[in-house]
Parts: C-alpha cells; sequence; structure tokens
C-alpha cells in the first residue's frame, strides 16, 4: 500500500482513480498498527480499489480537510466524492463495506 507523501500527490491520486480507500494514520498509534494489515489484506483483495495511507503528523492539511480529530480513519472515495468513512479500530468485515462504497 502506498504511504502519500506531499497534497498535491494526494489530489492526483482523488482525481486519477474513481475508487479510492485512505487510511489516516500515524506512526505512534496502537489502533492504527492493529488496523493496517487488515488494511494490507483488503488491498490485496479489492485491486480495483486505490489504497493509500496519509500520515497526520506529515499531512495535517490533508487530514484538516476531513476535520479528523482522532485515528485510525478511514475514508473512501467514488469519483471523488466522499462516500463513507469510519473511525478507529474495525473488524475487516467493517472495512470492507467503505470498499464496497468505493466502488
Amino acid at each position: 500500500m502506498y504511504i502519500v507523501k506531499t497534497e498535491e500527490e494526494y489530489d492526483q491520486i482523488l482525481k486519477d482513480n474513481a475508487s479510492v480507500f485512505v487510511d489516516f494514520y500515524a506512526d505512534w498509534c496502537g489502533p492504527c498498527k492493529m488496523v493496517g494489515p487488515l488494511v494490507e489484506q483488503l488491498a490485496d483483495e479489492n485491486k480495483d480499489v486505490c489504497f493509500i495511507k496519509v500520515n497526520v503528523d506529515d499531512l495535517p492539511e490533508v487530514a484538516g480537510r476531513y476535520g479528523i480529530m482522532s485515528i485510525p480513519t478511514m475514508i473512501s472515495f467514488k469519483n471523488g466524492e466522499q462516500a463513507a468513512n469510519t473511525l478507529g479500530f474495525q473488524p475487516k468485515e467493517a472495512l470492507y463495506r467503505l470498499v464496497e462504497a468505493a466502488r
């Protein structure tokens, strides 16, 4: 899964991909570390959706766009528009619903 490095890169990914799943995280976040492997599994199983990670410490301006105050936060986008989101650790089935919302 790709870790976005710049705000411009993030905007381009949303523009270039019809279905995007974004995992907003931080390296120090315990629940983020727990949900990470589940998101990786979903990325491997759903190649038609672009999965990316955004470190909120490195790109606070991107997190600020969505009012993210707690992490992990996962947001799915369909054609550049927010389709669904969830906050905190979630089971794989709940995360899969976000993937489906992006399609």
